[in-house]
């Protein structure tokens, strides 16, 4: 390994938890034979969860029998880290997979065990596991067009959503005007586009916090709807010039949200008092996180950030649980970089090595199709998100796309333009767009991984590749992606 650069700030008071042993920073590993098999159910809202899960042998390691009862899944950099796989794989050991913030804006892709492809952005990822209940928090905003298209392709396809959806009565609606003003609003800012996916998130949260949204549980007052949805849609009127608002459009909207309000009904949940109850008893959550930690709405590189808090506090906000409830918290981070839209992007390539792992890696948006913007993996960002999450363990995601290169890169530190250290990842996106990134270059390994299923078997180049991220984060990778069916994950 040719070391191009000293390494991160090593302050005990700055590093994240670790989970080494002895100098060389040796990730402790215990493979127990023993995974969950759950003999329950789907769950209707006013129905108890379903009973604990059973245990029994199988050639699975502990890495997945050993997570806290309460348990989430959050990315690690800009989105599309491959979330909903990992989720998928793990839901089927727990009771309940949650959803706690975002909207239409997460897309995640999963495969069945017979290979087929669901794209999926507002219900939970652990829908295909048959006798797993999804919730969708209080925290999610949802938009009822595409949440009910969602759910028509799943039954079409033969995945069954009857009484396995539960939707927070506390969850607000997204309209189709929320998306409409998405796009206004961004011609409005014009030099400062932010790039938004355009899918309403950001007006909605706006609605929310103004206090004139409009909740799921206001589906069951159609008495008041009408003038819920008129100030909403007057108050876009006022701020928009090119929205053009009629009655005649508020009268169809009321009709069709009364159809959707009849659907809904079956769906619509106290999902606190659900999820709390779910946790006395006992019961195995899994909480999927929407977008990432570097487009958290205080922690991100804001205003090129998402509405919602996709971090550990989002959990708790987002689904009415307390801090003390959580248990292991997975961050899912890929062998590269990408993001999606504007912002800044310190180890961003531009060129002919970022179109390689654009193409290899088929970095395109699941929500919106389009190219990412790819990059070596961002070292400094990765251990910021490891400290503000306190995560217990990593997944690292596509490490198959890096098997063509001949040396990989690390971005392992900052400085400024003057060359002094930036000792921790900057709020100044002056600072961050102005800063030098110092690498390290490791020796690819130029042959295909994507069969491999024992660490072991990894050749010696990608194994000290993971073991580098390891030691600068101070965080265990025990999940590592080789590729993208359910069975290419290799645990460590």
């Amino acid at each position: 390994m040719n070391i191009t650069s000293l390494r991160l700030d090593t302050n005990p008071l700055t590093a994240p938890r670790r989970a080494f042993n002895g100098a060389g920073g040796n990730c402790i590993s215990r493979r127990i034979d023993l995974h969950q098999r759950r003999k329950t159910g789907p769950i209707s809202c006013s129905a108890s969860p379903p009973a604990t899960v059973e245990q029994h042998t199988s050639d699975t390691p502990n890495r997945i029998g050993s997570l806290g009862n309460v348990s989430g899944v959050l990315g690690c950099q800009w989105g599309d880290e491959g979330k909903g796989k990992l989720v998928d794989i793990l839901a089927k050991h727990f009771d309940i997979v949650a959803r706690c913030q975002g909207g239409a804006n997460a897309g995640h892709t999963i495969y069945n065990s017979e290979g087929k492809k669901f794209a999926l952005h507002l219900v939970p990822s652990g829908i295909l596991n048959e006798e797993t209940t999804c919730v969708v928090g209080n925290g999610v905003v949802v938009h009822l067009p595409g949440f009910f298209k969602e759910i028509d392709g799943l039954e079409s396809n033969g995945v069954s959503c009857k009484g396995r959806i539960l939707v927070s009565d506390r969850a607000h609606l997204l309209f189709d005007f929320h998306q409409e003003v998405d796009g206004l609003r961004e011609v409005e800012l014009a030099k400062s586009f932010i790039g938004t996916t355009k899918r309403g998130i950001g007006p909605c949260y706006s609605s929310k916090v103004n206090r004139n949204g409009i909740r799921v549980s206001d589906l069951r007052h159609m008495d008041t709807f009408p003038q819920k949805l008129d100030l909403l849609l007057s108050d876009a009127a006022s701020r928009f010039k090119d929205f053009k608002y009629t009655s005649e459009m508020l009268r169809e909207e009321v009709e069709r949200y009364k159809r959707f309000a009849e659907r809904l009904e079956p769906f619509i949940c106290d999902t606190v008092h659900f999820m709390n109850e779910s946790i006395l008893q006992k019961k195995k959550i899994l909480v999927e996180g929407g977008q990432a930690t570097m487009l958290d709405i205080d922690f991100g590189t804001y205003p090129f950030v998402t509405s919602s808090s996709p971090s550990a506090g989002g959990i708790c906000t987002g689904l009415g649980i307390a801090p003390r409830a959580l248990g292991d918290i997975i961050g899912v981070v890929k062998a590269y970089t990408t993001r999606v839209g504007s912002g800044p992007f310190p180890t961003e390539l531009l060129d002919k090595t970022g179109d390689l792992l654009r193409f290899s890696g088929q970095e395109f948006g699941t929500t919106t199709g389009r190219p990412r913007r790819c990059g070596w993996l961002d070292i400094v960002a990765l251990k910021y998100v490891c400290q503000i999450n306190g995560f217990s363990s990593l997944n690292l995601t596509k490490l198959d796309v890096l098997s063509d290169l001949a040396e990989i890169q690390l971005g392992v530190s900052y400085k400024h333009s003057n060359g002094t250290p930036i000792n921790s990842f900057p709020a100044d996106l002056h600072v961050l767009e102005q800063s030098k990134v110092e690498y390290e270059t490791m020796p690819g390994w130029r042959t295909d991984i994507s069969s491999i299923r024992k660490y072991s078997d990894l050749p010696k180049a990608a194994r000290e590749y993971v073991e580098r991220i390891e030691e600068l984060v101070g965080v265990p990778i025990h999940y590592i992606g080789v590729g993208p069916g359910r069975d290419a994950l290799i645990y460590k």
